[in-house]
């Protein structure tokens, strides 16, 4: 059964969500308090966090962004009622996984709990194992990273969108692809999220990310990995 963290101070937020999530099967901790949740994701394990935005004690964002630099790599998927694209970019910079806009259907947000969940170190995956590449050491199976043998931090999804990569190797992957398999489905987050990704792991890859030898832009189309 997988563990889920709710972090969201609306009340009738709060209870359609554990109510959905538990008649799913799965078992659901809610805290209303951006401080608290934070302190909840260093001390407990989950295996998914709902995370709003705009939260008392701390918001949803720096939330994230120091549970990454705390170099956890939980899934998250964040909660808000801004749907701006700066907004959504911003969320997924800082580490998220996913960004559903409120109001959303319980559908769609389930589809999107299942399909992070398939893609986490607890779900269905391919094994990829463990693999040089550039300045990095990854392991796949565990989520884990080291660069001259330091821990790196980084969030389930730069994790995916390497393995995925690393899985097509040599071949042209279009930005399109990237967000369809990566993310598990069709959505509005445009191309330039991709590109934010591939950016950042760059700089953890490559000698010189300005001058790229494993992660190759090919013009108008997508990206190439070269082991």
């Amino acid at each position: 059964m997988a563990r889920i963290l709710v972090i969201e101070d609306e009340p009738e937020m709060q209870r359609g969500l554990r109510d959905n999530l538990e008649f799913e099967g799965f078992e659901v901790v809610v805290i209303g308090d951006g401080k608290k949740g934070l302190q909840m994701i260093i001390d407990k394990k989950f295996d998914l966090i709902l995370l709003d935005v705009m939260l008392p004690g701390m918001s949803g964002f720096d939330i994230c962004k120091k549970a990454r630099g705390e170099g956890i790599s939980t899934p998250i998927i964040m909660l808000t009622a801004k749907g701006e694209e700066v907004d959504k970019v911003l969320g997924l910079e800082f580490g998220a996984d996913d960004y559903i806009t409120k109001p959303f259907s319980l559908r769609e947000l389930l589809a999107r709990v299942k399909a992070v969940l398939r893609r986490s170190p607890h779900g269905a995956k391919i094994s990829t194992g463990k693999v040089s590449l550039g300045l990095l050491e990854i392991d796949f199976d565990n989520y884990t990273a080291t660069k001259k043998n330091k821990s790196v931090s980084m969030s389930s999804k730069e994790f995916d969108i390497l393995r995925y990569l690393w899985q097509h190797q040599k071949d042209v992957i279009s930005r399109d692809d990237l967000l369809t398999r990566v993310w598990g489905y069709d959505e509005s987050i445009s191309s330039r999220t991709v590109d934010n990704f591939i950016v950042k792991l760059r700089k953890q890859i490559e000698t010189d990310p300005s001058k790229p030898k494993h992660i190759l832009t090919i013009h108008s189309v997508g990206y190439k990995l070269i082991p």
